[in-house]
């Protein structure tokens, strides 16, 4: 880890300790903004750490901003972080002027399409996180064949209200008539299905974080918790249990770190979007991580037995949310195509080179 990794990783994790305690989760679920959370959080640079200070960011690395991501999973943070990174790191692309404030990404959903003409937009993207919280809108929407990109007001839009299985905002949002704060073209190489790639990035790493503090959990209530006598860490079968909740934590971990080396490294997109590299590794990781937040989550709540289940103890703040991101920016069924027809595109005689990345 680079001491700029450190600086950012010991400063999120101070704040989340100090302000993300599960009574605010819970509030949150019930409609309560955590004010003191974001403000800290903002007033800190992290919210647009992908943001060049130019455009009125914080400037940081791309690896920064992977970091921060990886500790907000882990303190399941009841605020739209990853979306206003997400939502910074769009508006970069296009060179548009970032706001304060938080923020949200539209379209998440492969196959939804904002069209922009006469000076407005139109169309519906469903399921957006959040949106209802925030104040603008980063949308990449399409002018004739052209993408282009647009800063909307979250308050232009209708948004009809919902509820994602974590207990956070996922609204549809219809844009229809809303006339954008700012317009301008995306790059070369940026269209739906790239957005798409590095949502799924964002989402991989927030999951690496969630499943390692899900684990961290399962083995101290394992020897806090006695059963005859003794704790249950003792007892071979929960060891086992443990044993494979960690193998999973490991391998979406990697996968996690294998994401952030390939995005950090093919740094701005290409002409043709991601790299060949880049997007192996997304496609890859999603689908293992999501994967290892089906089968970590069974087991953590299994290790927990009957208390896992109470909406009183806090797994469930992770194991909601790792059930929300496996399926958001396309779930393991989506990805394993994608990945498949990579694999295909190449043939027989490059599959080697194409696994071993040489």
């Amino acid at each position: 880890m680079s001491e700029s990794d450190s600086i950012i990783v010991d400063t999120i994790t101070r704040v989340c300790q100090d302000l993300c305690e599960p009574g605010v989760i819970n509030d949150a679920e019930e409609g309560k903004w955590p004010a003191d959370l974001w403000n800290a959080l903002e007033e800190s640079g992290l919210t647009l750490t992908w943001v060049s200070d130019e455009i009125g960011g914080s400037g940081a690395e791309m690896a920064d901003g992977f970091a921060v991501l990886k500790v907000a999973g882990a303190f399941a943070t009841p605020v739209p972080l990853a979306e206003t990174l997400l939502a910074g790191w769009l508006l970069a692309q296009g060179g548009v002027q970032v706001p304060l404030g938080p923020m949200t990404a539209a379209p998440i959903q492969a196959g939804t399409t904002i069209s922009f003409a006469g000076g407005r937009l139109a169309g519906t993207a469903h399921a957006v996180p959040y949106a209802r919280a925030t104040e603008h809108i980063a949308v990449l929407a399409r002018e004739g064949g052209a993408a282009v990109i647009a800063l909307v007001k979250a308050a232009d839009c209708a948004i009809t209200p919902g509820v994602s299985l974590a207990g956070e905002p996922a609204d549809d949002v219809a844009f229809d008539d809303a006339t954008p704060v700012s317009v301008r073209p995306a790059p070369a190489g940026l269209d739906e299905a790239a957005l798409q790639a590095f949502g799924a990035a964002v989402r991989c790493t927030q999951m690496a974080g969630a499943l390692q503090r899900v684990l961290d959990q399962s083995v101290q209530y394992a020897l806090e918790r006695e059963q005859f006598g003794r704790p249950i860490a003792k007892f071979q079968a929960i060891q086992h249990a443990l044993a494979e909740l960690a193998g999973e934590a490991a391998a979406a971990g990697a996968a996690a770190e294998a994401v952030a080396e390939a995005v950090s490294s093919a740094g701005a997109l290409t002409a043709d979007g991601w790299s060949e590299t880049a997007l192996a590794e997304i496609a890859t990781a999603k689908v293992r991580i999501g994967e290892a937040a089906t089968k970590g989550s069974a087991i953590a709540h299994q290790a927990h037995g009957a208390m896992g289940f109470t909406y009183e103890h806090s797994l469930h703040h992770r194991t909601r949310r790792l059930w929300v991101w496996r399926d958001e920016f396309g779930n393991e069924a989506e990805w394993s195509i994608r990945l498949g027809e990579m694999v295909a595109k190449r043939g027989a005689d490059d599959l080697w080179a194409f696994v071993t990345g040489t």
